[in-house]
């Protein structure tokens, strides 16, 4: 800390050293011509990103300059000028006397609904305002949420954002962000867009009300960027409405994903105590569970605040196991859970349905799968069935796209309205997560598809 430090551009003195990232250095200081106190952030690199880096750093200060003065929003940190000192750029922006979310959890581990949905609502509407003017934040995550007295939060840090349009400035095929709170497409290798901000402002929520990330704690980057880019998010343990609309936030195909305008409109629902609006209507495709295609070659360079994805052989989203390999349901510090090849029943001429099971995603003591229903009659069909025993000390939680009772061990899982239907060779998919007793591997049971 000092009393009286350099004085920037002949106006700005910096008086405190306030915060340190990836993405430069915040001092407090103050504008000796307005009198009054400003944030300014000297921006510098991770000198593992490489000698490029610095050279852009003038450019990119400009860009998030540019960016976010078109942003005026009472729940975004403003940005008032962007000047240059010694040849490095400076950025000079509102100072707003607070705590980082991720700080806040530091001490608290986890917060309480009520109140994590009062961070989504205004953030989200930040990041809605944001969205329309074609700014793309790109690294929405604890750190960037800014919680000041009053419970009054503001999103900060647009330095990795970029206008729908506008080139990366980073050159090299770079993508930045922070791992756990990366979209699987982003992750994957695939270009951040509006979507990957609704699902990191999804995962950035779903930290604060679970206490750890969609996707588990790993210190590995790679084994999470893997995770990621081929996992479902661990189920909530928490229920709700607010647990029902982060999981619209977190799902895996970004087309399904709410706009950021309604994820303002969920929080609002939950906050006021009103039934969430139901999702609007979206084109489909793919099934819920793994629909993303083979992604692009990428490795993975780290640093503290972030990680960036590199086109160096790092393969993501590609088939960890050979065909045929036993599934085994790992722990989340071990490598990444595999999907099981899925077993399919043959089903008898009288039967006139197939079920294959496939184990998509594991975790300690659960587990999620997909099951394939197809028509193998060279008619259509109007409903079906599908039955199987459960292991011993395994226990259905959740399904969607059917319903199911249990019998003692025996499940059954019967059509939904509008899935009923399967033309000649036409096929449906349900899943379930399910949790077991001791959290030993699953196994890949014997089903029988009956039509009705």
């Amino acid at each position: 800390m000092i009393d009286a430090g350099p004085l920037i551009a002949g106006r700005y003195r910096l008086t405190e050293r306030v915060g340190q990232g990836a993405m430069g250095v915040v001092w407090r200081a103050r504008d000796e011509r307005l009198d009054r106190v400003v944030a300014v952030k000297q921006l510098g690199y991770d000198p593992a990103i490489g000698q490029a880096a610095g050279e852009e750093a003038a450019l990119r200060a400009l860009r998030e300059a540019r960016l976010t003065a078109r942003l005026r929003h009472p729940h975004a940190i403003t940005v008032h000028d962007v000047v240059e000192e010694g040849g490095e750029p400076y950025l000079v922006m509102e100072y707003l006397p607070s705590r980082s979310l991720a700080d806040v959890l530091l001490d608290r581990e986890r917060l309480p609904a009520d109140e994590v949905a009062r961070i989504g609502v205004q953030v989200a509407s930040a990041l809605a305002a944001a969205h329309a003017e074609g700014i793309v934040h790109r690294d929405v995550t604890p750190a960037n949420i800014l919680l000041a007295d009053g419970g009054v939060a503001k999103i900060a840090d647009f330095g990795i954002s970029r206008a729908t349009g506008e080139g990366t400035v980073t050159g090299g095929g770079f993508i930045a962000g922070t791992p756990a709170y990366l979209s699987p497409e982003v992750a994957g290798g695939g270009e951040a867009g509006f979507p990957s901000d609704v699902f990191s402002l999804g995962a950035t929520l779903y930290r604060a009300l679970e206490g750890m990330p969609p996707f588990g704690n790993e210190d590995n980057p790679i084994v999470l960027l893997l995770r990621v880019a081929r996992e479902e998010p661990i189920p909530p343990r928490h229920s709700g409405p607010l647990a029902e609309a982060l999981s619209r936030l977190l799902h895996r195909d970004p087309a399904q994903r709410p706009a950021m305008a309604e994820v303002q409109e969920l929080f609002e629902a939950v906050t006021g105590g009103h039934p969430l609006p139901p999702p609007r209507p979206r084109p489909r495709t793919g099934t819920r569970m793994l629909r993303l295609p083979r992604p692009r070659r990428r490795a993975v360079l780290a640093s503290a605040g972030g990680a960036v994805l590199l086109a160096l052989g790092v393969v993501i989203g590609t088939a960890l196991v050979p065909d045929g390999s036993t599934p085994v349901a790992a722990p989340l510090s071990s490598a990444p859970p595999v999907t099981t090849p899925p077993t399919t029943t043959a089903p008898p001429a009288d039967l006139g349905c197939a079920a294959s099971y496939a184990v998509t995603t594991s975790w300690p003591g659960g587990y999620q799968v997909q099951v394939t229903v197809r028509n193998d009659h060279g008619t259509g069909l109007r409903g079906w069935s599908v039955r199987w025993s459960l292991p011993d000390g395994h226990h259905i939680t959740g399904l969607w796209n059917g319903t199911f009772t249990v019998d003692g061990k025996t499940v059954t899982v019967d059509n939904a309205d509008w899935n009923a239907k399967l033309d000649a060779g036409g096929s449906t998919t349900f899943g379930f997560n399910a949790v077991t007793g001791n959290g030993d591997a699953t196994g890949r049971p014997q089903l029988t598809c009956r039509t009705v």
